[in-house]
């Protein structure tokens, strides 16, 4: 009998004590939501990543091309480092990307310094406040009676006169663009033509629509449904800042085709 009434009386203190500590859970997993719920993760994430301000010349990068054409820090005579800033390889991939967009901008000089080639814009008869793009000819690339070459890029970033932006940075110039083989073609009595077909529309800033901003009463949702909401967003926000350490709020682009066709 006592042996019975032993084990019922450990039974009972056991559930007593289960029961405390799931309510003891419970408590902090409220307080740990509430405390999120406070926590402005845009703000916080923003106070790790450095600005996305980066320089706007080859000079303000401290990068040059030297005599080969390689591209090397212009103080250490270093191959560019794409890790500049350890963890945060967002802002690095930011870096990167300006830095091809200025090298976009250097092929195009060596385009028309190096090779003589001329800037065609097109359409041909845009107006004046029409988006317009741009392609690369020789002198005699219309009137050539017996050779033309005709230069296109692959997909993606890359422009006229380029093959692959990383070759260009990593390796040089005689890699990633098309430089020596339009100097090859003119020597051998070639016309020839640069097309620009990435360079195909207009990129300028999203205007928001005040009427798409406004969301629906949300007070009509049930409060189970409308707190699973708030842990998803919250959830999202953690792994992105967990990944990107912090996503800087960007302007929204949209693209403005040169001409559609009818």
């Amino acid at each position: 009998m006592f042996f019975r009434a032993s084990f019922f009386l450990f039974g009972l203190v056991w559930i007593t004590m289960a029961q405390l500590l799931a309510q003891d859970e419970k408590e902090k997993t409220t307080a740990l939501k509430d405390l999120l719920s406070r926590i402005d993760l845009d703000e916080l994430m923003k106070k790790d990543e450095p600005p996305l301000d980066f320089p706007e010349t080859l000079d303000g990068f401290e990068y040059a091309f030297n005599e080969q054409g390689q591209l090397r820090h212009t103080k250490t005579g270093e191959p560019f480092v794409f890790n500049y800033k350890e963890d945060l390889h967002r802002w690095n991939q930011k870096r990167y990307e300006a830095l091809g967009e200025i090298i976009t901008k250097y092929v195009y000089e060596r385009l028309e310094k190096d090779c003589n080639l001329k800037k065609e814009i097109l359409p041909v008869d845009a107006t004046e406040d029409e988006p317009k793009s741009f392609i690369y000819v020789s002198e005699d690339a219309l009137s050539n009676p017996d050779k033309i070459m005709v230069l296109i890029q692959g997909s993606g970033v890359v422009r006229a006169g380029q093959w692959a932006r990383r070759l260009i940075i990593n390796e040089d110039l005689n890699s990633g663009t098309q430089i020596p083989f339009i100097n090859r073609a003119k020597e051998e009595g070639y016309g020839v033509i640069v097309l620009n077909p990435n360079e195909n529309s207009l990129e300028v800033e999203k205007v928001s629509d005040p009427a798409k901003k406004a969301s629906p009463d949300a007070s009509d949702e049930p409060a189970e449904k409308r707190e699973r909401k708030e842990e998803r967003e919250n959830k999202k926000k953690k792994d992105f800042y967990e990944k990107y350490r912090n996503p800087q709020k960007e302007r929204e682009m949209e693209h403005i085709p040169i001409r559609v066709s009818g």
